[in-house]
């Protein structure tokens, strides 16, 4: 109907020798008045004063096709697609001579950009339309399998990639202004590993950005070590750091006694010194490389 209504606007616009961009067709009941007409469109306040220009009888006998023209440029998007006369009336459609799509039109476009953001086709709705309850009409049917659809590919946000964000945390004490607790960090931390759904590059992802200061310069170093560290190991690593209540002094002296264990890799051990010197580098007093090739070489011999 509305391809048809907008071929007539076009054909009567040519006949009455107005331009297509300030014209618009609407349908109203046969006895309404001209100034009721006009009273009506102008509350669209984007098309300005309006004037009817030429009235036809409509395919049916109670209702009248109504050209008009308006002040202002007619933008497409900018109107409505109809308009209520008074609260309580019923509303009048209102065409205009631009390719625009009718609201059945405008609502399969959001349902396909809706089913695409899902992931899912109209071949999903469809199979559950047929599942879906009787209803009154089909569109309650359509509403109802879309519905039916959402909810069983929708998780809860503390089940999906969307899980709230972790609050900052840099490790520096006495803990800044606007910064979270380290013990609360973590608690949150490990929920947001264990309940959410994402990939563990997701999960390291979020933890490096809710981190800054010696703690992400300590993450930094175990991905450096370990490019696919997980995000439990980059846990336990910050909780080594700083969840325990060693002195710098006992961290210092622990890494100077560090040794290789037995049948332990030259390569693990390294790791270990390098982890055990950030630690130090956090709490006290930093240790050069020259020390530590110097233990882990004396350890080996």
């Amino acid at each position: 109907m509305a391809n048809t209504l907008v071929d007539k606007l076009k054909r009567w616009c040519r006949g009455e020798a107005i331009e297509e961009s300030y014209a618009l067709l609407t349908v109203v009941p046969e006895d309404t008045d001209v100034a009721t007409i006009e009273l009506a469109l102008q509350t669209i306040k984007c098309l300005g004063r309006v004037r009817v220009r030429g009235r036809i009888m409509s395919d049916s006998n109670d209702k009248v096709y109504v050209l008009c023209q308006s002040r202002e440029k007619v933008v497409a998007e900018q109107v409505p697609y109809e308009v209520q006369p008074y609260e309580g009336a019923e509303a009048w459609p209102i065409i205009t001579a631009f390719d625009t799509p009718s609201p059945e039109d405008d609502f399969n476009m959001k349902l396909r950009t809706l089913l695409q953001a899902e992931g899912k086709t109209f071949s999903d709705v469809q199979a559950l339309f047929t599942e879906s309850q009787p209803t009154s009409s089909s569109a309650e049917s359509l509403i109802r399998a879309v519905t039916d659809l959402l909810d069983k590919t929708s998780k809860p946000a503390s089940e999906s990639g969307g899980y709230r964000r972790l609050r900052v945390f840099s490790g520096t004490v006495p803990t800044p202004a606007g910064e979270e607790q380290f013990d609360h960090w973590l608690e949150q931390a490990y929920l947001m590993v264990e309940e959410s759904d994402g990939s563990d590059k997701d999960k390291r992802r979020r933890i490096m950005e809710s981190l800054k200061g010696p703690a992400l310069e300590l993450i930094k170093a175990i991905r450096l070590s370990d490019p696919d560290a997980s995000p439990v190991k980059c846990l336990e690593a910050l909780e080594s750091a700083f969840g325990h209540a060693e002195s710098g002094d006992d961290l210092y002296f622990s890494f100077r006694l560090m040794q290789q264990q037995r049948a332990e890799k030259l390569s693990d051990f390294l790791r270990r010194l390098e982890r055990a010197k950030l630690y130090s580098v956090v709490v006290c007093q930093p240790i050069t490389w020259t020390e530590q090739e110097s233990i882990s070489y004396s350890k080996v011999q």
